[in-house]
């Protein structure tokens, strides 16, 4: 299934000079989001996964069904004030200013092994920061999934020695 079919440009968004890669046609579409779903499920069958971890908010889609799918559970990486117990907290840069992302600090059992999710990987700041709260609470991070990945934004070399793995590149 040709699934960058469902992939919809929207320009200057979220500020002047973004192209925005909306995936939500493909969340709204029964069969393409089972295809990507069952696509990155089947990179990872061998991977031993025990939990996937997704970025708010689009990798909660995306992880999330692929934790249903992997029979494993979901651990969420949120903004800041947005977990309701002690977190561990990343800041770092993207393409169009500054944030940051919080974890459970009990989120993680010592060396279990995670598979982090999200929807796009532009620059990379934010796929890094939550790579690194997961080993820093003692995870054994075993791969990265996307979506989709903008390869001009060169944000998988932010993450150096990881398993990356992305279902569309643009």
């Amino acid at each position: 299934m040709d699934l960058g079919k469902f992939i919809r440009d929207i320009p200057d968004f979220p500020k002047k000079g973004i192209l925005f890669k909306d995936i939500t046609p493909l969340l709204g579409n029964s069969d393409g989001f089972t295809a990507a779903v069952n696509t990155v499920a089947e990179h990872f069958k061998n991977s031993k996964i025990e939990a996937v971890a997704g970025i708010e908010s689009r990798g909660f889609i995306l992880g999330s069904a692929l934790a249903l799918r992997l029979g494993v559970g979901f651990i969420p990486i949120r903004k800041p004030g947005k977990l309701p117990y002690k977190t561990k907290k990343c800041e770092y840069k993207l393409e169009y200013g500054s944030d940051a992302v919080e974890i459970h600090e009990d989120a993680i059992k010592k060396g279990q092994r995670i598979l982090l999710v999200d929807d796009v990987i532009a620059t990379g700041g934010t796929a890094a920061a939550s790579a690194s709260l997961i080993k820093e609470i003692g995870g054994n991070l075993v791969g990265i999934a996307f979506l989709v990945e903008l390869k001009e934004l060169k944000g998988v070399e932010k993450l150096p020695g990881e398993n990356i793995f992305s279902v569309l590149s643009y």
